[in-house]
């Protein structure tokens, strides 16, 4: 039996009346990678923000290497050998990508009371190298990089340490193949050397295919550990949601539909590096999947389209002949925009579900010029209880939602401003299964009402799974177009994306 490295006893957590991890009592070995999943709000990313120092525990105990640990902060648990990469964005904004690796390690380079850069520097472009990011600058400002970028520079902060203990929150999602390839490798070397990995992922063939074992928590609370190989996916589905799970997420109609009306049109969309010559028309009721590889430029179409794209030239013309040139037009005229990046773009974290709902709606929800909270209130309970947001109330701060809910509440906001046109990208990154069935039927039903949808994603199936007519990009063009049939396959769009 191998022996134990990390243990949590009867660990509680409360945000406000919320009590959202309940006597949690689990163990990590050595030499294991250990699965951790649970639907969306089931506690497990507060859970190992505990482990790591991010959050206070409200009471219960942890123990590491048979010690147990009194002080909890991010830097203490880094000192302990504890890192994590975190679901959302883990870097700070106005620091270089040196200063985000080496965080917390400044120590090293400082002598006499002076930091040395150009030392600092060196040595992260050294580490960027060696883990295959040379095309990342340790001198570069973060700001200078996207989505997926920052999280493999969170992935070398972490390994950086040597830790003892590595929690990946929901990162392979966030990642292109290479991407994941570099995390994989990463987390098996950890394994190897003796040490442990908490894996939290929502894909339930990766979890079974990369843990050793797997903890399952419902509602705060630790429902079972299991053996990976010893469970299928239905087991794990059946213990997280504690029933079967009926229906398939997915559309099951096949009808051939012709669609007549476009409603939105791009002609020749170019993007300097990232996208050319853009042209397609979406349709009332069409859902159109846009997809490829992740540096294909598909998700630079989201924003171009949405006015928030830099030096961007074409057109992109409404069916009133309306220009979209910026986001407030954009808006003006119906359009909604949910970014991969959900944290950072989609939502504004650190105010509340209220204001966050809102926000689009504002102009609407005026009387004589004035705004009354307690009706942005009522109109911002009334669109977070249709979409199920999980909360305590929408005074409650953005921050402390699980990923699933903060994605409902940023769908939330462009269903309340009554948007003809959502453009959705990546919705389903990093939600459990049952939040992924929710949205699905969602956009089946915004689709039946005669809206549009533009489903910009990684996710093959989905794309197969959801869309009338699929888009496939590479290189920053569009290389293949497929309608809707039964006969589909993963295979018939890779060939094109590759």
């Amino acid at each position: 039996m191998k022996e134990e490295i990390l243990r949590v006893e009867k660990a509680n957590k409360y945000f406000g009346s919320n009590h959202v991890v309940k006597d949690a009592t689990l163990s990590f070995k050595k030499g294991e990678i250990h699965g951790l999943v649970g639907e969306n709000g089931s506690g497990k990313s507060t859970l190992v923000s505990m482990i790591a120092g991010i959050y206070e525990m409200n009471s219960g105990k942890i123990f590491l290497e048979g010690k147990e640990v009194k002080e909890r902060t991010l830097v203490e648990a880094n000192r302990n050998g504890i890192s994590i990469i975190v679901q959302e964005a883990g870097t700070i904004s106005g620091l270089s990508v040196a200063e985000n690796i080496f965080l917390g390690n400044e120590q090293k380079f400082i002598k006499y009371g002076i930091k040395n850069i150009v030392s600092m520097n060196r040595e992260a472009q050294s580490l960027l190298d060696k883990y295959g990011c040379n095309n990342i600058k340790a001198t570069d400002l973060i700001d200078k990089y996207e989505f997926e970028e920052r999280k493999l520079i969170e992935i070398i902060k972490a390994i950086y340490i040597g830790p003892k203990v590595f929690i990946v929150d929901e990162t392979t999602t966030a990642l292109s193949q290479n991407g994941r390839e570099l995390l994989y490798k990463q987390i098996k070397r950890i394994r190897d050397e003796g040490n442990t990995v908490i894996f939290i992922t929502h894909d339930l063939d990766e979890l079974i295919r990369w843990t050793d074992r797997i903890t399952i928590m419902r509602d705060g609370v630790v429902v079972d550990t299991v053996e990976s190989g010893s469970v299928t996916e239905d087991d794990i589905k059946r213990l997280m949601v504690g029933r079967e799970l009926s229906g398939h997420y997915y559309r099951t109609d096949y009808e051939k539909t012709t669609f007549k009306e476009a409603v939105l049109k791009l002609s020749n969309v170019t993007v300097p590096g990232q996208i050319s010559n853009i042209s397609f028309e979406l349709h009332r009721g069409e859902i159109l999947g846009i997809g490829g590889l992740s540096e294909c430029g598909m998700h630079e179409v989201g924003k171009a389209i949405f006015g928030a794209s830099f030096n961007r030239s074409g057109d992109v013309i409404l069916k009133n002949g309306v220009k979209v040139n910026s986001i407030e037009v954009a808006i003006k005229n119906g359009i909604a925009y949910v970014s991969k990046d959900r944290d950072n773009e989609s939502l504004i974290v650190n105010d509340t579900i209220s204001d966050n709902i809102c926000i689009t709606s504002l102009e609407d929800l005026k009387e004589h010029n004035l705004i009354f909270n307690n009706k942005l209130s009522k109109f911002a309970d009334k669109y977070a209880k249709l979409l199920s947001v999980k909360m305590e109330s929408v005074n409650q701060l953005v921050s402390d939602l699980s990923g699933g809910n903060k994605q409902k509440v940023a769908l939330a906001r462009w269903i309340a401003k009554n948007s003809e046109i959502f453009i959705l990208d990546s919705p389903t990154r990093g939600i459990d299964v049952k939040v992924k069935a929710d949205i699905y039927e969602l956009m089946t039903e915004m689709k039946k009402q005669g809206k549009s949808i533009l489903l910009i994603s990684e996710e093959i199936l989905e794309l197969i799974g959801m869309c009338d007519r699929i888009l496939i990009m590479k290189g920053g063009e569009i290389n293949g177009e497929f309608i809707r049939d039964v006969n589909l396959t993963e295979e018939d769009l890779i060939m094109k994306m590759i």
